[in-house]
């Protein structure tokens, strides 16, 4: 009788427990949240519009949180809590932060605005409400859509979190021109949402609608999990009649689109240039194989071709470029099958053998584009290492004749001094992301040049009449894309004449045209679709991006001269810039005043200044690293362990009775390639501190399900489809994405299994500093392929259990490893044979460091 009282005691308590969580779950309601988008001329103005409800008994925070494109200032931003709005007030950078300075005591500032992903940054805020209060949040921001092999897209970001109430998207189309073609779908789309989503459409206009009830909203009729989770994206594109583009006017501000159609395409010139150094080892190589195989199969037969490799050497693949016939595109293809990684980085000498090879070039079309393409992940280390002196070389070299592309693959790059050199020659620079897409990403950017049409595009109009001109002269014109240009019409002009000058294929176009300017600006009188002077702002919206983007290149007098004019337009015009922020004010009984910043592609990345592959130096190896073998339950499999001290990472061979050392010099690494293994679709690598011998940031990526897991010693954070999840060491947990199982043990350790496939385990230490330990299970899982400077010993290496020892399982050491000569190995390149140093470390150091 006891037994049954004190368990439905047991079950009743466990019921009110579930019910208080999913209360407090529910505590923070929004009720309405409306995304309303207006498109006019290609500009778009959205205004995203959560009305959020306190629904418990006492005060609780709630949180505004959007991701929007990374292409779009942020223009306003409103909270209202119980009929008091409280604004956000758009300032110069250095005056806002000096404000927020003295209004947090701590004086560091909780940046409102963060990168999230390629497309994607996040803007992010809380405040407190009283129990039963009601908080709304309004945020604005305005982009000019791109046109992109041949279509805009409009991207929303849709994330709740929750069942709303009333939810609603609304993306309203003006385009004067006519709409050629419209579509709107999701990321989350089902068969039962698709019912919510409707599209009104006709020649110049159009409305799409999503409007979801509370049950289409849901993941499964039994819970309020909710199935809006990802992109909702709108793709259309125009109609073109006129040969010299469009020309759109309002309140004196005029905008001119140019993207002709259906022209010859010029032969490409291409000689891609490709970094082969020991960062690249793994995935990366694997991807940009992947990738170069696809890009040869689009070349066309009357384009040239050749391949620059470079780590620490330079090599060329043919003496001369070679015309794409299908015998030399299959010789390519063998050829990129062979590439390996290894080695430093000399971009400088890799980059001028790729001009010389463009400046010797015999045969080529008379008429044609020259380009080249470089593709790196990591700074220069080999060579010329003083990237000004880089930049200056090349662009002394290029000399405007090509055009070169930088594509930096992931956040070991210095993006900024990739866009500087990119933007000095005639090309653009491009994040590549270390993602399971890495090699459409390459294919995409390609696609993207692939098709050169016009080349010195000049874009004139009347001096005397016309003031502000945005950039008017294109070096090349792509195929998909299109030229904007924009300024204010100063005089009373009845006709706004232009003149367009360019070469083709076949011959040197002139195009003229003239727009009436009162028939013009009729046509967007009484628009309901419209915002206003949408076209001025377009114009500042442009310039501003322009003279940003022009002060990279220039020198440094120059480039406060531009970045003061884009100061100025940008607070004129009420948008958050690189150089301006947004302070965003609170009640008075709260933190004052956050801070929204507008983050560059170059922040997003890691401060790293010492590259990995040749940077590994041998030494003598005094202090190993402490080693643990872990049976698993169950099995009498074990799991190796390594803790590195000093910078050195062990791996004991047994059946050689040594231990192997990969000595790191203790400097700060970037990102060390530890394990690939592409059967198990499993990479690993991992981060020295800054001011630590330790490891402090481990990444483990996975090919399928296509996810990442970052462990630093501040948090766990697990990345997929773009998506992030944070989880904190603070407390136990445990999350699931297609089989693979992630476990954190709270301030202990993080496991990550995914099934036939090696586990991965990373311990938190909290002595003498935080740090990392990295530790593997089923390691007779790994196939013969397995690289990376841990993974290449795995194939060999054999391990026993010491059961006599008397310690926790967790804790037994490897059977030999005090016993015999140590060895100590640099790190080298996976298939390159070690060499040893031989060398006798002092057993008692070793026994010491050995000692829980």
């Amino acid at each position: 009788m006891e037994e049954r009282t004190l368990l439905a005691l047991m079950v009743f308590s466990s019921l009110v427990v579930l019910a208080e969580t999913i209360a407090q779950k529910h505590a923070i309601e929004i009720y309405s949240l409306h995304v309303d988008c207006k498109v006019t001329s290609r500009f778009a103005r959205t205004l995203i519009t959560s009305k959020i409800v306190n629904r418990a008994n006492e005060s609780r925070e709630a949180t505004f949180e959007v991701e929007l494109p990374k292409t779009a200032f942020i223009t306003n931003f409103s909270m209202s809590i119980d009929g008091k709005v409280y604004p956000g007030i758009i300032k110069e950078k250095a005056s806002a932060q000096k404000e927020y300075d003295s209004a947090v005591s701590h004086g560091q500032s909780a940046g409102l605005v963060r990168i999230t992903g390629r497309k994607l940054e996040q803007f992010h805020v809380s405040v407190g409400i009283a129990a039963a209060s009601k908080v709304t949040f309004e945020l604005t921001y305005e982009e000019l859509l791109r046109r992109q092999l041949g279509k805009f897209e409009l991207l929303i970001k849709v994330r709740p979190k929750q069942l709303v109430k009333h939810f609603q998207i609304d993306v309203r189309v003006f385009e004067p021109q006519g709409i050629r073609f419209l579509e709107a779908d999701s990321t989350f789309m089902t068969n039962e949402l698709t019912k919510a989503l409707t599209t009104v459409q006709n020649e110049t206009k159009a409305h799409v609608l999503f409007k979801p009830t509370v049950d289409q909203q849901k993941m499964n009729p039994e819970f309020d999990e909710t199935l809006l989770n990802g992109d909702f994206v709108v793709r259309y594109d125009v109609k073109r009649d006129a040969t010299a583009g469009d020309i759109q006017i309002v309140n004196g501000y005029f905008v001119h689109y140019f993207a002709p159609q259906e022209m010859p395409v010029f032969p490409k010139n291409v000689i891609f240039v490709i970094d082969r150094s020991g960062s690249m080892a793994g995935r990366k190589i694997e991807q940009t194989r992947d990738a170069l195989l696809k890009i040869l199969q689009d070349l066309r037969p009357e384009d040239h071709f050749s391949f620059v490799t470079f780590n620490s050497k330079v090599v060329e693949w043919k003496s001369s470029l070679l015309p794409a016939t299908a015998e030399n595109v299959a010789s390519a293809a063998g050829f990129v099958q062979t590439l390996s990684a290894s080695g430093g980085t000399d971009i400088n000498h890799a980059l001028l053998t790729a001009v010389s090879g463009l400046e010797k070039a015999e045969g080529l079309p008379e008429r044609s584009v020259s380009m080249i393409i470089l593709l790196t992940d990591g700074q220069p280390t080999s060579g010329e290492s003083n990237v000004e002196v880089i930049q200056e070389n090349i662009q002394k070299a290029v000399n405007g004749k090509y055009a070169l592309f930088c594509l930096g693959f992931g956040f070991d790059v210095s993006y900024k001094f990739l866009e500087k050199m990119a933007l000095s020659n005639g090309g653009i620079a491009r994040r590549i992301y270390e993602n399971a897409d890495a090699a459409l990403q390459l294919q995409g950017f390609y696609q993207e040049v692939a098709t050169p049409i016009l080349k010195k595009i000049e874009m004139q109009y009347p001096e005397n009449a016309i003031e502000g001109l945005t950039k008017n002269d294109f070096k090349l014109f792509f195929e998909g894309s299109e030229i904007v240009v924009s300024g204010k019409i100063s005089n009373e002009l009845d006709l706004l004449p232009v003149e367009i000058k360019a070469q083709s294929h076949s011959s040197d176009l002139t195009l003229k045209e003239e727009t009436n300017v009162k028939e013009k600006e009729q046509v967007f009188q009484n628009q309901s679709y419209i915002f206003g002077n949408f076209i001025e702002r377009l114009w500042a919206y442009l310039t501003i991006q322009q003279l940003l983007e022009k002060s990279i290149s220039a020198q440094e007098e120059d480039q406060k001269t531009l970045e003061a004019q884009a100061l100025e337009l940008s607070l004129r015009y009420s948008f958050v810039t690189p150089l301006t922020s947004m302070v965003v004010t609170k009640p008075a009984d709260q933190e004052q005043t956050g801070l929204a910043n507008k983050p560059t592609e170059a922040d997003n990345e890691k401060h790293n200044s010492v590259p990995v592959g040749d940077a590994y130096k041998l030494r003598s190896a005094s202090l190993p690293g402490r080693w643990r073998s872990e049976p698993q339950s169950g099995s009498n499999k074990k799991l190796l362990s390594v803790v590195n001290v000093h910078s050195q990472l062990l791996l004991q061979s047994p059946k050689q009775n040594e231990i192997v050392c990969l000595n790191t010099d203790g400097k700060a690494q970037p990102s060390v390639h530890l394990l690939s293994d592409p059967e198990q679709g499993l990479t690993v690598t991992g981060k020295l501190g800054d001011r630590t011998n330790h490891f402090v940031h481990f990444e483990i990526n996975y090919v399928n399900p296509p996810a990442q897991i970052h462990a630093s010693t501040d948090a766990i954070v697990l990345r997929r489809n773009n998506e992030s999840t944070r989880l904190p060491w603070t407390e136990s947990a445990t999350a699931t994405v297609q089989g693979l199982s992630i476990s954190v043990e709270k301030e202990r350790s993080v496991t990550a299994s995914l099934s036939d496939t090696v586990t991965v385990k990373i311990s938190l230490i909290k002595f003498p500093e935080d740090f990392l330990g990295l530790h593997f299970l089923n390691t007779d899982r790994f196939s013969e392929k397995v690289s990376g400077a841990l993974g290449q010993f795995y194939s060999k290496a054999g391990f026993e259990n010491n059961s006599n020892m008397n310690q926790r399982a967790d804790e037994r050491l490897l059977r030999g490893l005090q016993q015999g000569f140590r060895h100590c190995l640099p790190w080298h390149p996976p298939g390159q044979a070690p060499e040893a140093l031989a060398g006798q470390a002092d057993d008692e150091a070793v026994q010491e460091r050995l000692e829980p």
